[in-house]
């Protein structure tokens, strides 16, 4: 339970919650997505090598820029969440987890790297998938979030009195200790990298022996992100709209 309550401060503090709409990005119709639980999910990214050296997401860059059109989701993100999903079906085969789900996350959170809690499209991705700006969310110091005094002397987050929630999918310190892994082959766990964030949000996701093909299994999942229904209903419609591959409404 404790475990649970500190992952829940990562999404209590996510820029990218809004309300979705019948219109996409472009402002053109879209199709209207169901509201199962689990949401379905999306054609599969193709196979990685997750053992090859280097950053093994690269691997996805000519699948990811035309389904990047389709869907808005920048580039670096989308080679992300398929490398991560391709680390989960092989390391982790009991958890099914999708790249559309992590997606849903990474809307959610900050809109994919792009919203530093201030304003949209003020951050980005750069070429080798690194937060630019670094994101940073507030302190939580108990005025409108959890109460969390520092517990890394500011190394991760750059505060010393409160920690903060750091990343495209927003890790706070103690859960980065818990499940920060690197994914991009640069030998360091870093939460401001989008491979490392998403393929450490797999390990997080997947803990407990969590199966997220079935309905309670994948609830459970979400919620270890942030212990609320409209949050897990937010990520669900996201991760709704990528298998269809089409962008969710705001």
């Amino acid at each position: 339970m404790l475990i649970v309550l500190v992952l829940a401060v990562i999404g209590a503090i996510g820029f990218g919650v809004a309300a979705l709409s019948s219109k996409n990005f472009s402002g053109g119709n879209r199709v209207d997505v169901p509201d199962n639980v689990p949401p379905a999910a999306a054609k599969p990214a193709p196979s990685v090598n997750i053992h090859a050296p280097g950053r093994t997401a690269l691997q996805l860059t000519d699948w990811a820029r035309p389904l990047s059109e389709q869907t808005g989701i920048p580039v670096q993100a989308l080679m992300a969440y398929g490398n991560a999903e391709s680390i989960a079906t092989q390391s982790r085969p009991q958890c099914h987890v999708n790249w559309n789900t992590l997606a849903g996350l990474g809307f959610v959170e900050t809109r994919h790297g792009t919203y530093d809690g201030v304003r949209y499209g003020a951050a980005e991705l750069n070429q080798n998938g690194v937060a630019t700006p670094g994101i940073t969310g507030p302190p939580l110091d108990g005025n409108g979030f959890a109460k969390i005094e520092d517990t890394d002397n500011g190394d991760l987050d750059g505060d010393k009195q409160w920690d903060r929630a750091v990343g495209p999918l927003q890790f706070i310190p103690d859960s980065w200790r818990r499940y920060g892994v690197d994914a991009n082959g640069d030998g360091k766990a870093d939460p401001q990298q989008i491979d490392d964030a998403a393929a450490s949000a797999v390990r997080l996701l997947c803990d407990f022996d969590r199966d997220l093909s079935t309905p309670e299994g994948w609830t459970k999942a979400i919620s270890a992100y942030n212990l609320s229904g409209e949050y897990v209903r937010k990520v669900r419609d996201a991760a709704a709209n990528y298998a269809l591959n089409q962008r969710p409404a705001v």
